[in-house]
């Protein structure tokens, strides 16, 4: 195989430009295409053809699972899963042996992964492949209607949420550092991972945005662009810097942008919060 064609499918940009990253890093790798949704998948891995597709679990309307019975287990390529809830979603990988990666994913978890498929692939384990991928949609259950309970039941449970007052762990070098969720006054995304701005201090957290907010109190944290979440409690003051753009300032002085697509939502979380 003179190159490893690879499809990427994950519906939040800046985990697709992280995935793109760790990829580069290999010389023998070329990313064929990018997917921002299940139903741009289906037709993606028809046209294309890639030998491997890194296929995030939880998507809006067609997930992971649904993208591969649409596509039909024959016509699958190499998958690996990508999901941000461990604690649910490994139990039913592990049980028939397919390749998957926890979000936030260390560096060395995704070369063992991709160099992991690139040998079964090279050893030509296409009908192996198809065996786990079919015996692994028989346990997370038959397609779906719109509006009905997601089939795969054990992956689509929520992450943990961090509680008020709780703390989150941050690897700074050889250290971990617990930072009080509460002193967070806001927290940006920084390509796969995120920062989170804490009075004058800056913590790095391996962990992609969309994983972080579903483990945070939405009546304290809310997101206000697709690169920035904040403290509600942090917010001083409304501005509105145009007749079509209305920013944050918090109590540090900082200025963040509100999208149009949040703006109302933040105005009436606000409302309830004040």
């Amino acid at each position: 195989m003179a190159e490893l064609r690879v499809l990427l499918v994950d519906d939040e940009p800046l985990a697709r430009r992280g995935l793109r990253s760790a990829l580069a890093r290999h010389a023998d790798v070329g990313v064929c295409g990018e997917c921002r949704d299940g139903r741009e998948a289906v037709a993606a891995i028809r046209e294309l053809r890639p030998h491997l597709v890194l296929l995030d679990v939880q998507m809006p309307e067609l997930d992971g699972f649904g993208v591969i019975r649409e596509v039909g287990v024959a016509d699958m390529p190499a998958v690996i899963f990508i999901t941000a809830y461990d604690t649910f979603a490994v139990r039913a990988f592990d049980a028939h042996a397919v390749d998957y990666l926890v979000k936030p994913f260390a560096d060395e978890r995704f070369d063992e992964a991709l160099h992991r498929a690139r040998q079964r692939l090279r050893q030509g384990e296409a009908v192996e492949l198809g065996r786990r991928l079919a015996d692994l949609l028989a346990d997370t259950g038959s397609p779906r209607a719109p509006g009905a309970a997601p089939a795969a039941d054990v992956p689509a449970r929520p992450a943990p949420t961090v509680e008020r007052g709780e703390r989150l762990l941050v690897k700074v070098g050889a250290r971990s550092v617990l930072v009080p969720v509460a002193d967070i006054d806001w927290i940006e995304a920084e390509d796969y991972c995120v920062t989170l701005h804490v009075g004058g201090e800056e913590h790095l957290m391996r962990e992609s945005l969309a994983a972080l907010e579903a483990r945070l109190d939405p009546e304290r944290f809310v997101r206000i662009h697709r690169s920035a979440i904040v403290n509600v409690e942090r917010i001083r003051e409304l501005h509105q810097a145009s007749p079509t753009e209305l920013v944050v300032v918090l109590g540090t002085g900082q200025r963040l942008r509100v999208s149009r697509s949040r703006r109302e939502h933040l105005e009436r979380r606000l409302g309830r919060a004040r």
